[in-house]
């Protein structure tokens, strides 16, 4: 495995140096005359995987990077951003080096998912964070020793980045989780019938932070503080209490990014790529696994990762694979059942709540409008820096507007990496006639 080198054309090219895009290029490179990863972050492992090989416990990771290394053919770069598609199979990339084009032969999309964030009085202060970005920057060496944390939202996940905390030393105050007692038993029964792998990982987090304070039916409404946030008030079985706390982390969920798939007229299904048996998009050439296809983990992601790259390189699929598949899909069916947001979360956000914090747009302000292209035209929703990556999932799930569309440059980027290659006016005259954006 070679790092740091960005070939101009390549057999497979593999977005996301994730669980899936790593799985998919070991299987891949058996066949497949070149591999590459490409990867903005400047290390491999994806979210799931953070930080590297120095940061990696388990045990799966560093397995898959041994074998990886003994792979000639196989190439990973980091610090790369798709910025546009100009061509048929080829890619505009925006790296450390300046811009650069890349041509494929197969594509593989294996483009995580992004936290969802939902509006609430006080979440744009600093300190007020996704449950997932906070263990992001504690990985990346945010350090929390001593600093009071509250942990809200529902699910696993909550338990994880409580851990995450735990471990660099810092104070966790409180773990609010939205569901009740009884909805979490229910989940606990589903786990000791078909998923007992995963009831003995959860019992063991829950051994490790047994003397924090755990509250079911309880939901954050509302974080306190002036330059950050200093405390959050919550409703717990009826009753309104306030913690004080220096970091505020919600986890209200994943949701698929979907940039790339959409920019290549992939078929999005339910809110991520559609795929076939061979994780196989409805666009030729181009196949996809992970959380893009559907939230899921790292079990998920490592076996359609695989089936993934078997299929690009012309590969047959084991039986084997399609049932790790298969058992990692039930576990991600359970998740979506038991712990995918409910309406009740809409209440969260007031009449005042900033939606889009780019443009200080507020829900009063959105809910004057039918839909989210109305919403964009009059208030500047989703134009700012995220480009409606936040406040448009979180519009999609406040008011049920389809979600935000989609136009080149996929990211913000140089004028510089446009005009490079000649595309700035193109790219000028293809807004100035989407009457969509």
């Amino acid at each position: 495995m070679i790092s740091g080198i960005l070939p101009f054309s390549t057999s497979i090219l593999i977005l996301g140096a994730g669980p899936a895009g790593l799985a998919a290029a070991l299987a891949a490179a058996r066949q497949a005359e070149l591999v590459t990863i490409i990867d903005e972050n400047p290390a491999p492992g994806g979210q799931i995987w953070r930080g590297g090989p120095a940061r990696w416990k388990d045990r799966r990771a560093h397995t898959l990077w041994r074998q990886l290394a003994a792979c000639s053919n196989v190439r990973i770069v980091y610090g790369v951003r798709i910025v546009a598609a100009p061509g048929n199979h080829e890619f505009l990339l925006e790296t450390s080096d300046g811009p650069q084009k890349i041509s494929w032969e197969k594509l593989i999309i294996c483009s995580g998912a992004r936290e969802l964030l939902l509006p609430f009085p006080g979440w744009t202060l600093p300190g007020v964070t996704g449950a997932g970005g906070l263990q992001a920057l504690i990985k990346a060496g945010m350090p929390v020793e001593a600093k009071r944390v509250v942990i809200a939202g529902s699910g696993p996940l909550l338990l994880a980045v409580a851990d995450t905390v735990r471990r660099a030393g810092g104070e966790v105050i409180s773990i609010v989780e939205h569901r009740t007692t009884m909805e979490l038993m229910k989940f606990f029964l589903a786990l000791l019938k078909a998923h007992r792998g995963k009831l003995w990982q959860a019992l063991q987090l829950f051994w490790h932070l047994k003397y924090f304070h755990y509250r079911h039916d309880a939901r954050v409404i509302k974080a306190h503080g002036e330059q950050r946030v200093r405390s959050v008030s919550l409703v717990h079985k009826g009753k309104t209490l306030e913690l004080p706390c220096d970091f505020l982390a919600c986890g209200f969920g994943l949701t698929p990014n979907l940039e790339i798939a959409s920019l290549l007229a992939c078929e999005i299904r339910n809110g991520h790529i559609a795929v076939n048996e061979k994780q196989a998009s409805s666009q030729p050439d181009i196949w996809a696994a992970g959380e893009a296809c559907g939230i899921g983990g790292v079990d998920k992601a490592l076996a359609e990762g695989r089936i993934a790259g078997l299929g690009a390189s012309g590969q047959l699929i084991d039986g084997r694979d399609s049932t790790k598949r298969e058992q990692a899909q039930e576990f991600a069916d359970l998740l979506n059942t038991c712990f995918a947001p409910d309406s009740d979360l809409r209440k969260l956000c007031r009449p005042d709540t900033l939606v889009c914090r780019c443009e200080d747009v507020s829900a009063v302000q959105l809910a004057a409008h039918s839909d989210w292209r109305s919403a964009k035209l009059m208030t500047r929703a989703g134009m700012g820096a995220c480009q409606g990556r936040i406040c448009g999932a979180a519009c999609q799930f406040l008011f049920e507007w389809q979600a935000p569309g989609l136009r080149q440059p996929v990211f913000p980027t140089k004028t510089s990496t446009l005009a490079a290659i000649g595309l700035a006016n193109g790219f000028a005259t293809h807004e100035n006639n989407n009457d969509n954006h």
